[in-house]
């Protein structure tokens, strides 16, 4: 292998775009007529320019990232693009499907439906059999004992303490339902790793604002979990291009003290 040029000068950022872009979705046809040429190329510049370049998160994560939150804001054809882009750069069918389904108590399940239906279309039109392989793990007699062995270590009571004082039978069916659905339907399924849940749902919240208060727990979940503070604000930076400034500028607020 040649050893680089110290002389040759580093790849443009628009250079750096356009082979972050082909990694992505293959190479561009750069000739193709665009109606908002200008946009496109702002866009191009700065989503796989400078967000792609900056921090420590490899193509994969980033791409899951970027489903998830595409997903939350529902911009479909956006989803559908970026699953493809996903699946080319060594994301498993799995892993994407998990993604998707992971946002079910976070964004409800109309709009988890919605994802789901668009990402099953990209593995149809890629020839990836439908159903894929199952990934529970727990049945109706051990989801709220499994599903706290997920929640306590991270989160304590916490949430049934705040939620005690509401009358019969809230106060004690609501952190049930948290218990046995987030974390004992979804957390306990294979296909993505619990740091990896729990990365994506803290970019879910970003995604989702007027979170503040959960982004905080989750932060701090995810340092719990493995990753570092700039892991976390990497996150939150790819989610930048999508949510804009205000969103992502509070979510790091909310995390930079952890």
């Amino acid at each position: 292998m040649t050893a680089p040029d110290p002389q040759q000068a580093p790849p443009s950022r628009r250079d750096q775009a356009e082979a972050v872009y082909e990694r992505l979705f293959g190479p561009r046809d750069r000739n193709a007529p665009e109606d908002d040429p200008e946009l496109m190329e702002i866009l191009r510049g700065f989503i796989f320019g400078d967000v792609f370049g900056t921090g420590v998160l490899d193509d994969r994560t980033r791409e899951l990232i970027t489903v998830t939150v595409l997903a939350c804001l529902q911009t479909l054809p956006q989803l559908g693009a970026h699953a493809a882009a996903a699946l080319r750069v060594g994301v498993t069918p799995v892993e994407l499907r998990e993604a998707m389904y992971q946002l079910a108590p976070f964004i409800g399940f109309p709009r988890t439906l919605n994802a789901v239906g668009t990402v099953n279309s990209v593995f149809r039109a890629q020839g990836i059999p439908l159903p894929l392989p199952e990934e529970g793990t727990v049945d109706d007699g051990d989801r709220y004992q499994r599903g706290l062995a997920q929640q306590e270590p991270l989160y304590g009571t916490e949430i049934k303490d705040d939620l005690a004082d509401l009358p019969d039978p809230f106060n004690e069916a609501l952190p049930r339902f948290l218990t046995e659905f987030c974390f004992g339907d979804f957390y306990t399924r294979g296909g993505l790793t619990l740091a990896q849940r729990e990365l994506l749902v803290l970019c879910a919240l970003a995604t989702l604002g007027d979170t503040s208060a959960q982004l905080g727990p989750h932060g701090r979940a995810c340092m719990e979990l493995g990753y570092s503070k700039t892991q976390i604000i990497a996150a939150l930076v790819q989610c930048f291009p999508y949510v804009g400034f205000p969103r992502a500028v509070a979510a790091i607020r909310a995390v930079r003290h952890l």
